[in-house]
C-alpha cells in the first residue's frame, strides 16, 4: 500500500481527513517478523489455508501494531486478544479463513462490519481494491483508523456507525465480512451484496454460533454453514443486541 495518500474516517455526518504515513514509534521487539512467519506456517498453512494472496497478506500485516501495548508480546499466538471496550481481535486462523472463503482479488470492493482493531481490514486491504469498514464503538473506530493510517493503508475508509445498516452509499460490494454475531443475517447487507458476491457472517444458533457463507447468484441467496465459532454480539447504538 502507498504512504502518501489519505485515509478517510467517517464519524456520522462528519468527515475527518487523516493523512497517512508509517511514522509510528519503533517500540516493538526485533523478532516480530520471525514470530509472524511462524504464525503463518503453524497456525495458517498447517490448517489448510492455501490461497497465496491470503498467505502473503498474513505475512505482511503486522498484527502486533493492532493490539494494545500490554498484549504485544502475545500478538502472534493462536488466540483472540482483548482490545478494550469488551471487544477482541480475532484469532489469526479465523481472520485467514474468513478472508479466504470470500475469494478476494485486487478488483474487489469489500465491506467489513465490526472494524475492531482494524486488523481484518488491513488483511483485506492487502488484497483488494478498496475496503469500507464500520465500527459502532467510537473509540475503537478512531483508534483503528489511526493505526491503519500509521501503517500506510490508503485504500480503507472507516465509518463510526451501526454496521447492521451497511454502507449504502458505496454499495454494491463484491464481498461482505462481518466480525460480530447477530441473531440473523441483516437484510441490508444482503441487499448491498453485488451479483456473484459473497457474505461471511457469524450467526447465533441454538448451541452457539455458526459461521455462515452466503452467495448471491442470479438474485438468489445460497446459504452454507462452514464453521462453529464464537464472536462478540452485534450491538445497536443503545447497546442492546441484534
Amino acid at each position: 500500500m502507498g504512504t502518501d495518500k489519505n485515509i478517510l474516517l467517517f464519524c456520522g455526518a462528519v468527515l475527518i481527513m487523516i493523512t497517512s504515513g508509517c511514522d509510528a514509534k519503533e517500540r516493538y521487539p526485533d523478532n516480530m517478523q520471525e514470530l509472524r512467519e511462524r504464525m503463518v506456517k503453524k497456525q495458517i498453512e498447517a490448517r489448510g489455508i492455501n490461497d497465496k494472496k491470503v498467505i502473503r497478506a498474513m505475512l505482511k500485516v503486522e498484527r502486533h501494531k493492532f493490539v494494545p501495548e500490554p498484549f504485544v508480546k502475545h500478538a502472534y499466538e493462536d488466540r483472540p486478544l482483548p482490545i478494550g471496550e469488551g471487544q477482541t481481535i480475532s484469532q489469526p486462523y479465523i481472520v485467514a479463513f474468513m478472508t479466504e472463503v470470500l475469494d478476494l482479488d485486487s478488483s474487489k470492493r469489500v465491506l467489513e462490519i465490526g472494524t475492531g482493531s482494524g486488523y481484518q481490514a488491513a488483511v483485506c486491504a492487502e488484497i483488494c481494491d478498496s475496503v469500507y469498514t464500520i465500527e459502532i464503538i467510537d473509540v475503537l473506530g478512531k483508534r483503528a483508523a489511526e493505526v491503519l493510517k500509521e501503517c500506510g493503508y490508503t485504500n480503507v475508509a472507516v465509518k463510526i456507525g451501526d454496521g447492521y445498516k451497511g454502507w449504502k452509499e458505496h454499495a454494491p460490494f463484491d464481498a461482505v465480512i462481518v466480525t460480530c454475531a447477530p441473531s440473523h443475517v441483516p437484510q441490508p447487507l444482503i441487499d448491498q451484496l453485488a451479483e456473484g458476491g459473497k457474505l461471511i457472517i457469524p450467526v447465533d444458533v441454538a448451541l452457539g454460533q455458526d459461521l455462515v457463507l452466503l452467495t448471491k447468484e442470479k438474485g438468489e441467496i445460497k446459504r452454507k454453514s462452514v464453521l462453529p465459532v464464537r464472536f462478540v454480539p452485534m450491538t445497536k447504538e443503545d447497546g442492546t443486541e441484534y
